[in-house]
């Protein structure tokens, strides 16, 4: 968590920051003003970053990626970095990446998100997809869903006479040859789910928020207000904690983690109470530098 306030930083919250670890693939969602320097201090570098995801281009979502792609290129980052934004803020993304003179080496790829969304991208990663939000601007949620796999389970293993090299064959080929017998990857092993991370920044209630969110492990969602400020919630196009908390509810997700804090309340707490009481499931109230890891496979 490199950033946890909404449209103004305060002494204790930086302006918004999400990287995300997937295996080896490091997404960086919504750079907001600082970023670069919260990446340092969280012990992340430019090179660990393959993807970034803009939700929106309001300046507390977008206004670090000129350091973040002035630091791809000051560092030689090798690889492409695809980065995904609504279309309709192509060019803020072209001034942004283009803000001032420097010896321009990063090979930043656009990637703008059309129309309602939909599967944007895929790769030994899983899927990546985007869907349309509720804003005052058009902004979308993202959401990184695993391929699903096989678990092997050793007892079986051992009763159909399976092992050492017979286990990677099985792996790999589906089936494996033993004493005459065939043996196939459905008899050793269940279906392993993959696993599903959602990212809800931006927005109103809507169907979108559900969608992004249904069976999430992980969902990352903005709280900027309280439901006493409801009224203000609905006007400006945000959720109150109790709102995020009722989707994820809905959803099924597994843990909930709320960010995108209004400076009204200094103190984050007040956000996980108010969820508290529409979720019963793991909620994280984010914190600047905070490392939350995916809960363990179902």
């Amino acid at each position: 968590m490199l950033g946890t306030s909404s449209q103004v930083p305060t002494r204790h919250r930086a302006h918004n920051g999400y990287l995300l670890r997937w295996d080896d693939e490091g997404i960086l969602f919504d750079p907001g003003e600082g970023a670069q320097r919260q990446l340092l201090l969280a012990g992340a570098a430019a090179s660990d970053i393959n993807r970034i995801c803009v939700t929106h281009f309001h300046g507390d979502h977008c206004l670090g990626l000129p350091g973040i792609v002035q630091r791809l290129s000051l560092d030689r980052v090798p690889h492409e970095v695809p980065v995904h934004f609504p279309a309709s803020g192509t060019l803020f993304w072209r001034r942004l990446r283009n803000a001032s003179w420097f010896d321009n080496r990063a090979r930043t790829v656009e990637q703008p998100v059309i129309g309602e969304g939909g599967v944007i991208a895929t790769g030994r990663f899983g899927t990546l997809s985007a869907r349309r939000l509720n804003h005052s601007v058009e902004s979308y949620g993202y959401r990184l869903v695993e391929p699903d796999g096989r678990r092997m389970l050793p007892e079986r293993l051992a009763a159909l006479g399976v092992r050492g090299p017979g286990v990677g064959t099985l792996l790999r080929d589906g089936s494996v040859e033993v004493d005459g017998r065939r043996v196939t990857l459905d008899q050793a092993s269940e279906p392993k789910p993959g696993q599903v991370f959602a990212f809800v920044m931006d927005t109103g209630q809507c169907q979108a928020a559900l969608d992004l969110a249904a069976g999430a492990d992980l969902l990352v969602i903005e709280s900027t207000f309280l439901e006493s400020e409801a009224e203000l919630a609905a006007v400006a196009g945000h959720l109150t904690a109790a709102q995020a908390a009722r989707i994820a509810a809905e959803a099924g997700v597994r843990t909930l983690v709320l960010t995108h804090f209004s400076q009204r309340h200094p103190d984050a707490d007040v956000f996980g109470h108010e969820a508290a009481e529409h979720f019963d499931g793991d909620i994280v109230v984010a914190r600047e530098l905070d490392r939350i890891p995916l809960p363990t496979r179902r």
